[in-house]
């Protein structure tokens, strides 16, 4: 039976803050929609003190911000996503068109075909997400979407050179210097100077989150996305200064970060809780962290391996890192997560900035249904059929007007008879 040794705020708390998001940005969203570019300039001007002539990156800016980088960085760009766009590339390569004749003169098959438009967000207020512009750009383009849309907030009052440069060399076709709901509004239903896309992707704060849950359907999205959240699952092979790294690695994104270690030792979880105080202390990134790791920190001791999958399935995490004796055990036996992360040589960061896997995840228990950002995301799997003779006509036909009939739907019956009469032979 498992025990917890430290708990999150409890579930009522975090829905009173949702719905306060979900109300201020459904204002913001009818805003958009009603004023076009002058909202989004205001909005702006309110939340980012930005207000350029234009928000639209020119060439010659866009290759300003290239040029203002070192080579080192540049280089570290380029080799991110080279990673990305070779494990995009393989993924791309495991989806293929088909056809098939199922039965004699019956021809079934579908066609991977990518959208038209994708609006990709990279989140920069607070940190420049450098890497969020591989994930979705690069992705987009090895999936071969015609248009790639971005936007950024500025940084520090002006456009951030690392992703500019980022979206710019992922291959961006529009680069945009607008953040929050007015960005992904933008993109989605369009303005004045911006055309809507089909499809909106990337990682952002709750207010982007929730502002891409309300204009789904109006345009496709990746995933529902909420705060980072990170589980470590760990026995004593590892220590509790590892733990409390990985742990704090990711509560550094924002206050509302879960962060869970779940383990079957407690010596290790208490280890883990002292080593988390200390590491506090001399984190740069304390005024995140350490408010996160309060409020939304947890830690399980459970009492076998097996009580930490079903916990751990049960939690359904955007990010697992595993540090056990048993990292493919858990591999093979769970079923519920963003991504997996085994083993100590491998953790969190990497699979955010560089190793080659994405890093839009899902969130909020939605791993039970879905998985992450990847290629097959901005592509649509669509069927089409032909039959190629008389008799197979008639054949699927004659069953077809029967299955109508069981229905009660006389038109539908019709469309197969017409079929039938024409193409019996006489």
């Amino acid at each position: 039976m498992a025990i917890w040794l430290k708990k999150a705020i409890p579930q009522e708390d975090r829905r009173t803050d949702q719905e306060n998001v979900r109300k201020i940005v459904e204002q913001l969203i009818a805003d958009v929609e009603k004023r076009g570019d002058t909202a989004v300039r205001e909005m702006s001007e309110r939340f980012d003190q930005w207000s350029p002539e234009n928000f639209r990156l020119a060439e010659e800016e866009i290759q300003q911000c290239i040029d203002g980088l070192d080579g080192q960085a540049l280089n570290d760009i380029k080799f991110a996503q080279e990673q990305i766009r070779n494990f995009a590339q393989i993924q791309k390569a495991a989806l293929r068109d088909v056809e098939t004749e199922t039965l004699p003169g019956v021809i079934l098959g579908h066609k991977n075909i990518p959208v038209n438009s994708v609006g990709c967000y990279v989140p920069g207020g607070k940190y420049p997400m450098v890497a969020s512009a591989h994930m979705s750009v690069v992705t987009a383009k090895v999936a071969r979407v015609p248009k790639i849309v971005t936007c950024a907030p500025p940084f520090e009052g002006k456009p951030s050179a690392a992703i500019v440069a980022a979206q710019a060399l992922a291959g961006a076709d529009e680069i945009y210097v607008i953040g929050g709901v007015q960005a992904v509004t933008a993109m989605a239903l369009g303005t004045e100077s911006i055309k809507p896309v089909d499809m909106l992707v990337g990682p952002g704060n709750a207010y982007v989150a929730e502002a891409k849950r309300q204009l789904y359907g109006r345009v496709g999205i990746d995933l529902f996305a909420g705060p980072t959240e990170t589980l470590v699952i760990a026995d004593e092979t590892v220590d509790g200064e590892m733990c409390a790294t990985d742990l704090l690695g990711q509560a550094e994104h924002g206050p509302t970060s879960p962060a869970i270690l779940l383990t079957n030792s407690e010596k290790l979880a208490r280890e883990t809780m002292d080593e988390v105080e200390r590491q506090l202390k001399i984190l740069p990134t304390r005024s995140n962290a350490e408010p996160a790791w309060r409020s939304y920190g947890q830690v399980i001791v459970a009492a076998s391996y097996q009580e930490m999958r079903e916990i751990a399935d049960e939690i359904a995490s955007e990010h697992v890192q595993v540090m056990t004796d048993r990292d493919d055990w858990f591999l093979s036996e769970m079923t519920n997560y963003g991504a997996l992360f085994l083993g100590p040589r491998t953790n969190v960061s990497y699979g955010d900035k560089v190793i080659g896997t994405n890093h839009t995840l899902p969130t909020l228990q939605s791993a039970r249904y879905t998985g992450g950002l990847w290629v097959g995301k901005f592509l649509k799997t669509c069927t089409y059929q032909k039959v190629l003779t008389d008799e197979a006509s008639v054949k699927v036909g004659e069953y077809c007007s029967r299955l109508c009939a069981l229905e009660n739907f006389s038109g539908h019956k019709e469309q197969a008879d017409l079929r039938v009469r024409r193409y019996t032979q006489q």
